[in-house]
């Protein structure tokens, strides 16, 4: 096949080596699906998007792990946008959809301070209950049972991709964590490709709301993701629904993550009516690469 180039972008920050790495393939119109699985273990970030034509929407998006795709990412949409703005190939839009395996979801770019923010849409909130072992689940991401906040539930969610959301009662518990990915499959009996997402309502940052941090699957082939989106949006469904019990209302989130790995990043959740669920982010330039497939 050749050399493929690849952009890579960090984002939910606009500082080159923090935020969430993502690389972003702008001519992947004849890459087969493995090709781009090919291309993104060899870039070996926790995704790589391919964004392409769409019959159905502006523009389509695809998402590879080193190990598989996945239906939605919110970082690597973040980069994708960003790159694709930022050469011109959007023109002049401000609003448009991207076609996704969770859906066609739109798009809103926004100027701040001359800094590019978008915004994305993401898929209805799904919820299902943790039906596994307590005692397994802390052993599997280095903590004590202690650590848990048992006055919220854990819970499986989802805005396009599934996660155990695992409510904690301190930061310390967050310094003291160490994922061993292999035993997830075990614990989530339920959805044993789900990923693992902790978090607090303490944090680092006075201006967030939320301190969290994201175990992937084994089966991406990654360990960690620094910032995620489509993580984040599910936790803003996750306070309204069972923190806030006001579904109804509309409010916004700033969630931090990635301190505990030297990648601080933000993600703004806007909520409204406990449904609709939006993430804010940005992105930002850091190098470009080729890979040989």
């Amino acid at each position: 096949m050749g050399n493929i180039k690849v952009f890579h972008y960090d984002a939910f920050s606009h500082i080159p080596g923090m935020g969430n790495p993502a690389g972003v393939v702008l001519d992947s119109a004849d890459l087969t699906e493995e090709q781009m699985r090919q291309v993104a273990e060899q870039v070996g970030f926790n995704e790589t998007a391919f964004p392409m034509k769409s019959e159905i929407a502006d523009l389509r998006i695809r998402y590879f792990t080193p190990g598989h795709e996945i239906n939605l990412c919110g970082h690597a949409t973040m980069a994708s946008i960003y790159a694709l703005h930022s050469s011109g190939m959007l023109g002049d839009k401000m609003n448009f959809t991207i076609e996704t395996k969770a859906g066609v979801l739109p798009i809103r770019l926004n100027l701040e301070q001359q800094q590019l923010y978008i915004t994305m849409k993401q898929a209805a909130p799904k919820f299902h209950t943790f039906h596994g072992s307590l005692q397994e689940l802390v052993n599997s991401i280095g903590i004590e049972v202690s650590d848990i906040d048992t006055d919220i539930p854990i819970v499986y969610g989802s805005t396009g991709t599934w996660t155990l959301i695992v409510p904690v009662k301190t930061l310390d518990a967050f310094r003291r964590m160490k994922p061993e990915n292999n035993l997830f499959p075990n614990v989530l009996k339920e959805m044993p490709r789900a990923s693992i997402h902790p978090f607090c309502l303490q944090t680092y940052d006075e201006a967030a709301h939320i301190h969290a941090r994201h175990f992937s699957s084994p089966y991406s082939g990654t360990i960690e993701d620094p910032v995620t989106g489509t993580a984040s949006g599910v936790l803003g469904a996750y306070y309204a629904k069972y923190i806030k019990k006001e579904l109804a209302s509309t409010f916004e989130l700033l969630i931090e993550q990635g301190q505990e790995l030297g990648k601080d990043g933000r993600v703004r959740v806007n909520v409204t009516g406990g449904d609709t669920i939006e993430i804010t982010g940005s992105a930002v330039y850091v190098n470009e690469f080729p890979v040989l497939i």
